[in-house]
């Protein structure tokens, strides 16, 4: 059994307009697998990481709907008391949020943050918490970090606060890491270290990892499998090579011809798709790519697109050049 499976999982929001944010989504992440949700902002793939650990609002507040499940070995997270929730998080399974000037506490030092989730869950007293947290920024990579455990946020540079991020994310050695956009906010250099930096801790954990991100150069060199998502729905499911060897869905070829290539000519030109994000169609009265997609037929606003194919799958009844629609059936 997968360690974990998220089947039909949809997202509400009530305001002045109820917003279907995720709308139905399912994919599944094994055991030391790294999986990525791709996709362009507002798709839909840091919700659906805070619905899986319980971090959106309460849904008695009538502002915000969760439904479908998320087994996490065998328990439904969706489901789950706040309680059970608060042992899962920082044990089970941890997170790596995008921001990390904005997810670290600005008046507390860095080591007490750190070992804050060894005390807590580990229950080791706070002089062994310290140690070990001492332990955990020199193992990702900050240098003297006895003196690093004294300051602040705001006295580390972007990268070491995301290292510092890491650090605590992986203290209890989680079972799945979510990392939402961990390398957004970092230049290059450092995005190349960081993503070594994670490959190297699942590789040595054996952690299960959900990569939330945009760039599909991440993808690239990081994923196992990967979950396209436009519009709250998963459009193209597949292993990291065949999707990036054949890619199907329209909105995948779309990101893939937006990104340069070191092999193409100089001065060519890139495919951006057209549009915007909010150029979208309501899932019950077509496909939502359908507005900005050069390949949109009739058909594409007869109803909505089922899941076609396995193991690699794809949303769209008019897919990419060379697709034998029979043969994937």
């Amino acid at each position: 059994m997968a360690l974990l499976e998220v089947e039909d999982l949809g997202v509400t929001f009530r305001g002045d307009r109820e917003v279907r944010a995720v709308d139905g989504v399912s994919f599944t992440v094994d055991a030391g697998e790294v999986t990525g949700l791709v996709g362009e902002s507002g798709c839909g793939k840091s919700v659906t990481s805070l619905a899986l650990i319980g971090l959106l609002p309460k849904q008695n507040t009538r502002r915000v709907r969760v439904d479908g499940r998320a087994l996490f070995d065998g328990l439904d997270l969706l489901r789950a008391d706040t309680r059970t929730l608060r042992d899962i998080r920082g044990r089970e399974i941890a997170m790596i949020f995008q921001d990390p000037l904005s997810s670290l506490n600005p008046v507390v030092p860095i080591g007490v943050q750190v070992a804050e989730v060894l005390v807590r869950h580990r229950g080791v007293s706070k002089a062994e918490a310290q140690r070990r947290a001492a332990q955990l920024l020199d193992r990702v990579g900050i240098p003297d970090p006895n003196r690093r455990l004294k300051e602040y946020p705001h006295q580390l540079s972007g990268g070491m606060r995301q290292r510092a991020l890491i650090a605590m994310a992986v203290a209890c050695r989680p079972r799945l890491l979510i990392a939402d956009e961990p390398t957004t906010a970092l230049d290059v250099t450092i995005q190349a270290q960081i993503l070594e930096l994670l490959k190297e801790l699942v590789r040595e954990d054996g952690t299960a990892m959900i990569m939330i991100t945009h760039d599909l150069g991440v993808v690239a060199g990081l994923c196992d499998r990967v979950n396209v998502l436009y519009a709250g729905r998963v459009v193209e499911s597949a292993a990291r090579r065949p999707l990036f060897a054949e890619p199907v869905h329209p909105y995948t070829i779309g990101l893939l011809n937006s990104i340069p290539r070191l092999d193409a000519g100089q001065g060519a030109r890139l495919t951006p798709i057209r549009g915007s994000v909010r150029d979208v169609l309501p899932w019950s009265q077509g496909c939502a790519f359908a507005p900005r997609c050069d390949r949109a037929v009739e058909e594409c606003l007869a109803g909505p697109p089922e899941i076609t194919g396995d193991p690699h799958s794809f949303r769209c009844v008019n897919p990419g050049v060379g697709v034998d629609l029979e043969e994937v059936r």
